[in-house]
This record gives structure tokens, sequence and C-alpha cells, in this order.
């Protein structure tokens, strides 16, 4: 069962898509937002369906948004993967780094991306999003950071490096909170005793070409690890979004060419399918 928002920037309705078949979630909730979230909506969603009282509804021609709207924060981890810290230069951080992104640069999955005007280092980051279903807050185990997702997607941290390391002024935000930078989706996927967050593979690409092709495997800070130390020092609510860090294989590498209008990239993460973007320059 994958959550879904679907129709134009704005006017998004809420679906779940199952066994292939989409269903309209309006008779259950307004939206998929963090007060669905936090009161079971997932649950309630999942009898209804199984009951047999949500309408069927033809997707198939309709744009894909952001797969939940109304997120008070994007909290977001640096370096976090062994290979991507070495190719950054760095050494793997001790305890997680924390920045964060404005909400505001939430887009569809597929949806342009613009880079910052003037600017000439735009990068691509294809990253596990979890998304939280209740407060965590000074959690006492891993296991209750567990409790604490409602489900995962997959998001782009979409990054400008002069404006994140030449101009940062000593904090990364500036760099990555331009508009259209966190395209999220295509679907929000239940957190369940199936999903091995540790064994997830994620890949992207640039007009084709691969970059990125890794596994969360190799992540320094496991997502569990991650929400527990947050818990600690941020009050994490229903509905925050946390990036979870990228693999190796980006432009900052200086492997490959930073990106320019009329790139397209594509992201993908093992069960969460795919989302593409093309750069485009602001209007």
């Amino acid at each position: 069962m994958r959550f879904m928002r679907v129709g134009n920037v704005g006017a998004e309705i809420p679906v779940v898509v199952d066994e292939g078949v989409a269903y309209d979630l309006r008779s259950v909730t307004p939206d998929i937002d963090p007060r669905f979230l936090e009161s079971g909506g997932l649950d309630t969603t999942q009898i209804a369906c199984r009951e047999g009282l949500l309408p069927v509804i033809d997707i198939a021609n309709m744009r894909i948004g952001a797969p939940l709207v109304g997120s008070r924060a994007i909290i977001c981890i640096g370096q976090n993967y062994v290979a991507h810290a070495a190719e950054s230069g760095s050494q793997p951080p001790v305890e997680p780094i924390v920045f964060h992104k404005h909400p505001g640069t939430i887009v569809g999955p597929n949806d342009d991306v613009h880079p910052i005007p003037g600017s000439t280092t735009l990068d691509w980051e294809v990253e596990l999003a979890v998304v939280l279903k209740k407060r965590a807050k000074s959690l006492a185990s891993e296991t209750d950071a567990l409790e604490c997702i409602a489900g995962i997607t997959i998001s782009n941290d979409v990054s400008d490096r002069h404006w994140q390391i030449d101009r940062s002024g000593g904090q990364w935000s500036k760099g990555k909170s331009w508009e259209t930078f966190n395209p999220l989706g295509p679907y929000l996927l239940p957190m369940n005793s199936e999903v091995d967050l540790q064994n997830l593979r994620l890949q992207s690409w640039v007009n084709g070409q691969a970059r990125q092709d890794s596994s969360t495997n190799d992540m320094i800070f496991s997502v569990a690890n991650i929400i527990q130390h947050l818990s600690h020092v941020i009050l994490l609510e229903a509905g925050d979004i946390i990036n979870t860090g990228t693999p190796q294989g980006v432009a900052l590498s200086g492997r490959f060419p930073y990106l320019v209008p009329g790139d397209v990239v594509r992201l993908a993460i093992t069960g969460l399918g795919t989302q593409e973007q093309c750069v485009v320059e602001s209007s």
C-alpha cells in the first residue's frame, strides 16, 4: 500500500495505491498531512481499503505531487555514508552532522528543478527520506525511534555547492534551501516489519549516465540511531522529514560536471519507485 498526492500544484488530492489500483482518500482525509499521520490515518486507510469503502480513481495522466503536505521541518544528515565522506575530502563524522532545509523546497518528484540565478554549482543527492508519525522527544532506544516512523520515500537533496561551501557563513543551509531544492516522492511507503532500512539500494543518473549506486548499509549512522540522536536535541513532531544522507557519486567529488539547464536527473531507491527532474532556469 502506497500513499500519494496527485493533481496540479496546490490542488493535489490524496490517494492510496494497493495492488496497482488507486483509491480516492478524500472520504477519509482532506490530505496527507501531519494530522493524518498522527491520528493513525495510515491504519485507518488500510481498514477502509480492505472493506471496499474507497472509490477507485484513475490517476494515469495526473501529475504526481509530494506524498505529504504541511511538514514543518526538513532535517538533514551530512556526510552519512563512508564513501561519500571520503569523496568530500572529510574524515567520517564521529556524530551526526545536522543541517536544515526550508520546507518551501519541497516539490513533486518529477517537477522541474531551478538553479539559484547566476550559480554554476548545482548538485544532486539521492537520499532515503524518513517521515515521522508522532512526537519524538528524548527517546530511550533505537527501537523507540523506529516506532516513530510513518513511512519512507525518496528525496533529492539538491544542493548549490557555492552557497553551501564558499558562501556558507559556516552553515550549509544557504546552499540547500532554494525553491525546488527538495523533490520528494513519488509515494510514501508505510513502515512495516518487512522494510529493511539498512539494506536499500540507492541510485542516480544524469542524462542517462550512472552517478550514484550504493546501499543504505554504507551509512555511518543508521536510521534508528539518527532519530534517537536527534530526539535529544530537537523536538521532533509528526510530519517532520529526515533526509538521511547521500552516498558517493555527486558532482562535488570532482568526477562529474555540475548540473546545467537541460540536464535530466533520475533517482531510485529499492521499493520506493523513481523520480526524475529536468533542470530549468527560473522564469
